[in-house]
């Protein structure tokens, strides 16, 4: 039982690193900007409705509403009406955001590369399948 909690304390505390040290090294955007970024980059047209965006980076709608305001204030997104569904409204990139990004994925892969060591791909893929898992159990609860 208490390797359980421990697990769930090093995620927590893993996570709270990891973001710092990302902060510092992402040239500009935090790593929560830098997951919005990445997240509306894949989508069609680079939008995304916000409730969908704020679950894709693990946020309430009001969180991800939050986190936008900043971003938006130094023209990484826009907002947009939804002409479909007045109540909704999207989030789509400006454009001056893909240099921003190219820039924090090139920061990353090189952060990456110094504290990763290159013989745990094995292990990197299955930490992924067994947090995608538990992502996935949580989620229907």
């Amino acid at each position: 039982m208490l390797q359980n909690i421990e697990f769930f304390m090093n995620i927590a505390k893993f996570y709270a690193i990891l973001s710092k040290s990302l902060d510092w090294k992402l040239g500009g955007i935090g790593f929560n900007d830098f997951i919005v970024l990445y997240h509306l980059n894949l989508a069609p047209e680079h939008k995304l409705k916000r409730i969908e965006l704020a679950e894709k980076v693990g946020l309430t709608a009001s969180g991800v509403t939050r986190l936008l305001l900043p971003m938006e204030k130094i023209g990484l997104v826009n907002k947009e009406s939804n002409p479909n569904d007045a109540r909704v409204s999207l989030v789509i990139l400006t454009p001056g955001w893909k240099m921003k990004l190219d820039e924090a994925l090139e920061r990353i892969e090189i952060f990456a590369s110094d504290i990763l060591p290159t013989s745990s791909n094995t292990q990197i893929n299955e930490i992924n399948k067994l947090i995608s898992e538990i992502w996935g159990k949580i989620m229907w609860k």
